[in-house]
């Protein structure tokens, strides 16, 4: 398809703003075609006033025609074949055989909310009947279910250009959930946000959804952002990104005359901890799954294992030679734009100047403007608890191992954690059974908690958390990952003593839908 460079705002295209930004090949450094616009305050105005007039009749379509929806846009996304990957690999520098798995990841996740719309419980329908014969007070009868929160503002992610973008995570389950979708795309891939954005729109068409629906707004600064998260008609913000940005949208937000919910996934190091077992057996291939975790996608994944602990020994001394040597076989990697390597660099810079921190080894260093070598670290525990700035994320091909000497040397790094969205144990059963007290310290630490595995890869279902305490996120109930993600775009409401016919269908006697609801405690599909 030709490229625009306009915002999709209304089922059109539009261009209000005179400023125009490219986008940028990471992997050769040249500009690429196509002048995109940059969003304007009025741009932002007019798709939330268009998405709260279509709130309503969006909200209420039937569970069939939303889930036929979410289909839709997952076919029309397919049937933008293969110019799609080309120009995301062009935007981002990614492989093509990691776009199409990640196009493939994005595609399945909206039909799996097409399923959970139709599925119906996500709505946790409950009703309480009433009771006029009850002494001393008659009891009224109760009911409630979940409804949309209404216009929501999407901030596509840097590095996941599909998954976490346009028509990733967020949007699926907000769209899902009833509510109307304004996204901000990410200015690197700009492209690639157009192509999607368009499909969307055109699955809004052939599906009869109101044009406010959905809205794309394109612009490289913080104009449209800012204009997003103090607009008062916006209810909820989902974003995946840094822990500046993320921090900078949830403080707009709590200071508006209305608050609203930001939904951010921030920075994370997600520490692994080896058990001494762990390297008996299997101390080569750990190193190496180790060391292939914390470069895939040069090192651009939140889940990126950024610490690594172990007790003092000779095996794990030779778990760290074994992980040196395979760290250095590994070639250059394209990061996403200069801007992420440059940050990545500086990081790299402050560990190292400190004398406590050995650089271990590095890979190759590459040559090209965004290419950036695998770098690993080593600390001792005492100065990691001394220097709690250590645990902050550099978001790249890097990892700090961290020597300690006792088991109360994990335990206290393990109690002084900051929120992370992953921590991972390497051991036999036995040690998991015997470290029950780590176990117990990280589930206060992490949203997900790993036995003998690594966190990069993270699994699409229905009992996926991705999330965390602070920093990692700005909300540790919620996921950004998994069904349960719709949970973020709702609020309950009561209905008391309503008359059957104007309640909602999920509420009413006779279970139309044959959803699972809760009637007087009890979870069950029949009607009343």
């Amino acid at each position: 398809m030709s490229l625009t460079g306009k915002q999709l705002i209304g089922g059109n295209f539009s261009a209000t703003g005179p400023t125009t930004f490219f986008a940028k090949n990471p992997a050769t450094g040249k500009q690429l075609e196509c002048a995109f616009h940059e969003g304007t305050s009025e741009d932002v105005d007019g798709a939330a006033k268009l998405s709260e007039e279509c709130f309503d009749a969006y909200r209420n379509t039937p569970p069939q025609k939303r889930s036929d929806f979410l289909v839709s846009i997952a076919n029309e996304i397919m049937a933008l074949g293969d110019d799609l990957i080309q120009r995301a690999r062009a935007e981002t520098g990614l492989p093509e055989a990691r776009l199409v798995g990640e196009r493939g990841r994005t595609v399945n996740q909206m039909k799996l909310f097409a399923e959970v719309v139709l599925e119906g419980s996500y709505v946790d329908a409950r009703i309480d009947q009433g009771n006029p014969d009850r002494a001393p007070l008659p009891k009224p009868d109760v009911r409630s279910m979940k409804i949309p929160l209404g216009p929501t503002a999407i901030f596509g992610a840097s590095n996941f250009p599909l998954a976490f973008s346009v028509a990733g995570g967020d949007t699926a389950s907000a769209l899902a959930s009833g509510c109307p979708v304004i996204v901000k795309g990410h200015p690197a891939h700009p492209g690639t946000s157009e192509m999607v954005g368009s499909a969307i729109q055109q699955a809004a068409a052939k599906c009869g959804m109101p044009a406010g629906v959905f809205a794309l707004i394109q612009g490289s600064g913080v104009t449209v952002g800012t204009a997003l998260a103090k607009h008062p008609l916006i209810k909820a913000i989902g974003f995946t990104g840094s822990l500046q940005g993320g921090k900078a949208l949830y403080d707009i937000a709590a200071v508006r005359p209305e608050p609203i919910p930001v939904y951010a996934e921030m920075g994370s190091t997600n520490p692994v901890f080896i058990l001494p077992q762990a390297l008996q057996n299997e101390a080569a291939a750990l190193a190496k799954a180790y060391v292939d975790s914390a470069t895939l996608g040069v090192g651009q994944f939140c889940t990126n294992p950024g610490l690594l602990l172990g007790l003092r020994s000779a095996e794990f001394d030779g778990f760290i030679q074994e992980a040196s040597a395979h760290l250095s076989q590994k070639p250059a990697g394209v990061m996403l734009h200069a801007g992420i390597k440059s940050a990545f660099e500086s990081g790299i810079e402050k560990l190292t100047s400190q004398s406590a921190i050995e650089k271990i080894n590095s890979g190759d260093a590459g040559s090209g403007e965004c290419e950036a070598a695998a770098v690993l670290l080593k600390t001792s525990a005492a100065n990691f608890i001394n220097n709690r700035h250590l645990e902050e994320e550099v978001f790249g091909p890097s990892s700090l191992v961290i020597e300690c000497e006792t088991k109360e040397d994990m335990l206290n790094i393990a109690r002084n954690l900051t929120g992370h969205l992953t921590a991972t144990v390497h051991g036999s059963e036995a040690e998991l059974l015997e470290n029950q007290e780590l176990i117990q310290i990280l589930e206060k630490k992490v949203g997900r908690v790993l036995f003998n595995g690594f966190p990069t890869g993270v699994e699409v279902c229905h009992a996926m958390f991705h999330g965390g305490p602070y920093p990692a996120t700005t909300d540790s109930r919620t996921t950004s990952v998994g069904t349960a993600a719709i949970q973020r775009f709702l609020r309950p409401v009561s209905y008391q003593n309503f008359p059957q016919k104007m309640l909602p269908a999920a509420l009413q006697n006779e279970n139309t839908i044959n959803i699972w609801r809760m009637v007087d405690g009890q979870m069950t599909r029949d009607s009343i």
